[in-house]
């Protein structure tokens, strides 16, 4: 696999853009394909074998274009699928899970509040991690409707405020002192989640984090490209307004069903 290859990122939508953001700013001179599959968005209320042969699919497509290594930019195909891609192809993976180990270890008040997908809340791995914190009260909700709205376009909707509202006001209630975002869409909701939060409640999401792995597998496995800033690539199975607008129209957007 030649160096100069891109870094391959898929999710269920436009959400993942926000990582690839990330990744973006922290490695400029890498080539980089973004694959949203808005089409079958959100993976967040589908079953397990339904998001791992989703997933697969977009990872066929990736490979298909030349990708030298894959990042799982959605918090539900990572936690429902991820074991499963490592298992069925040679290509480094890297996945993206909700940050409870950090707000868990910087909590004061040892509560922290998880906005995620059902599918994400509900997978094996998500339950497994949790259970490592012992002493932190954790308290899930379910974003019902949020990737949708975001999807559509309704980013600061009245209905996303409203929902937003009624999502947030238990976990404040509860006292919590982290916020951790485990969907990739959410991300974009954050001008509005600091609205509804006191300022002492901090918000967490993994961005940072996953470009930073993103960095370090391909030292260690790949290698890099080297090569001077490239423009990235965006691919979208559906209207591809909303993925072009949050992106704020400076690149292009390539509409092809997968």
């Amino acid at each position: 696999m030649n160096n100069n290859n891109p870094i391959g990122v898929f999710d269920s939508g436009i959400g993942g853009t926000s990582i690839w953001s990330a990744i973006y700013e922290l490695l400029p001179n890498e080539k980089t394909i973004y694959l949203a599959d808005s089409k079958n968005a959100p993976y967040g209320q589908k079953t397990k074998e339904e998001i791992i042969a989703l997933s697969k699919k977009n990872v066929d497509f990736l490979i298909e274009n030349d990708c030298k290594l894959i990042v799982v930019a959605c918090n539900t195909a990572t936690t429902n699928a991820i074991q499963e891609l490592r298992a069925a192809y040679n290509i480094p993976f890297i996945g993206i899970e909700p940050a409870i180990k950090p707000a868990a270890h910087n909590s004061k008040t040892q509560v922290i509040g998880i906005l995620a997908t059902k599918g994400t809340l509900n997978s094996e791995l998500f339950n497994k991690n949790a259970e490592m914190f012992h002493d932190t009260k954790i308290i899930e909700q379910i974003g019902h409707g949020l990737v949708e709205l975001i999807e559509n376009g309704n980013l600061n909707s009245p209905e996303m405020t409203r929902l937003l509202d009624s999502y947030l006001r238990p976990m404040i209630e509860a006292n919590i002192d982290y916020l951790v975002l485990g969907c990739s869409h959410y991300p974009y909701l954050i001008p509005q989640i600091k609205k509804i939060l006191p300022e002492h409640i901090q918000i967490i999401d993994s961005g940072e984090a996953v470009a930073r792995q993103t960095k370090n597998i391909l030292r260690e496995k790949v290698g890099f490209s080297n090569t001077e800033k490239s423009e990235p690539v965006f691919y979208i199975n559906s209207n591809p307004a909303v993925l072009t607008s949050i992106l704020d129209s400076k690149y292009s957007v390539i509409q092809k069903d997968f």
